[in-house]
């Protein structure tokens, strides 16, 4: 409800009388789901060889119960936000598991490719031959960062093409068993409580690496109203994006990098970074930092959602330790034992709280006026 107690249809609704029947269709189609993914991360494993660390990693990690029961938590968290009215339930709650199944063939087709690469540590066939242009060039005439042109994930064109923006959801999926959509919807707490009682329509965010629109379309679902700019350097994904958002009005497309989208000053309310912090070297993070503070208006929100760091969940450091490893992931050592508050205060960013949500860590920040981030310098 609105502040004058008349419906805003960019708002969350609570689940409300709803409840027995939407909860009876969230745990089916939830469970579809898992199972859907479930079964593909089990054959994957069956067609594919561990990959040797080049050290020993310390510790034994989590056995699969473990794994599963805290996929089950994340479950339940994120049906009690649907139940508390924090968030719609998932607009394709129920067509997600037969999509999962769908893909399939396709993601099963490119896993030997994966897996030539990642025996014969072979992640450079992007920056050696890129899928569009020339070497490193983008459509635009422009070039492409060094650290991007890069096989992430050992996976064909790296973010570079059509097909990779095709399969890079569902490779996600199968990666965290059906648990990826739930860990990037926790993002939406933190923005229900700053967006509760602010005008939607004269609110912006802006989605720093946006990928193919997945957030985002979570992000529209429950604010239709919001105007929102999706900004992703890869124009295949950025194509996706456009396809993934099309049912939703005020949406703005922009093919820039994270840390110089060329975006005016104190042009956004909310920043968010889904999954992109742990794809970035330690100079970029920081850049992208101030970046995102930059087009911050004072007060405003930054949301980061991206992989734990070491001790967040100390179980899972073994399997942090070796995530890099089996899927190539160059800056992911750096990230998990980065400072990012300290990160974050560097940029003039004030951070706030941090929640865990299976894999993911949420991580909250505001933007601090000159005057109060002058007073903070002085009492330190």
């Amino acid at each position: 409800m609105s502040a004058s107690g008349e419906s805003d249809p960019s708002e969350p609704a609570s689940a409300g009388d709803r409840q027995p029947l939407l909860r009876a269709a969230f745990a089916f189609g939830q469970a579809a789901r898992v199972a859907a993914y479930w079964g593909q991360y089990a054959l994957s494993k069956r067609l594919t060889r561990p990959v040797r660390p080049p050290r020993p990693i310390e510790g034994q990690g989590p056995g699969l119960g473990a794994v599963l029961q805290d996929l089950r938590a994340l479950l339940r968290r994120d049906w009690q936000n649907v139940a508390e009215g924090r968030y719609r339930p998932p607009h394709d709650l129920i067509e997600a598991p037969f999509r999962a199944l769908a893909a399939a063939p396709r993601f099963l087709s490119d896993l030997p490719q994966v897996e030539r690469r990642r025996h014969a540590g072979r992640h450079d066939e992007v920056y050696r031959t890129p899928p569009e242009g020339g070497a490193g060039s983008g459509p635009d005439g422009g070039r492409y960062p060094r650290y991007y042109l890069q096989n992430f994930h050992y996976q064909t064109d790296g973010w570079l093409s059509a097909e990779s923006a095709a399969l890079y959801d569902h490779q996600v999926e199968v990666l965290f068993v059906g648990g990826a959509d739930a860990m990037r919807r926790q993002a939406l707490v933190p923005l229900e409580a700053f967006l509760r009682d602010r005008p939607k329509a004269e609110t912006r965010l802006l989605d720093l690496g946006c990928g193919t629109g997945r957030f985002l379309s979570f992000v529209k679902d429950n604010y239709p109203r919001l105007p929102v700019t999706a900004l992703d350097l890869s124009p295949a994904y950025l194509e996706a994006a456009r396809r993934q958002l099309a049912p939703w009005r005020g949406v703005a497309f922009v093919q820039a990098a994270a840390e110089a989208t060329g975006l005016p000053d104190a042009s956004f309310d909310v920043v968010t970074a889904v999954y992109l912090f742990h794809e970035l070297p330690p100079p970029v993070r920081r850049q992208v930092l101030r970046e995102a503070a930059r087009l911050l208006r004072p007060g405003g929100l930054f949301v980061l959602v991206d992989s734990l760091q070491k001790g967040d969940h100390p179980p899972y450091d073994p399997l942090l330790d070796y995530f890099p490893v089996a899927f190539h992931e160059p800056y992911h050592a750096s990230y998990v034992t980065a400072d990012l508050a300290a990160l974050l205060r560097g940029a003039g960013l004030e951070p706030g709280g941090v929640e865990r949500a299976f894999f993911s860590r949420i991580m909250t920040a505001r933007k601090q006026d000159r005057v109060e981030q002058v007073w903070r310098e002085l009492r330190v």
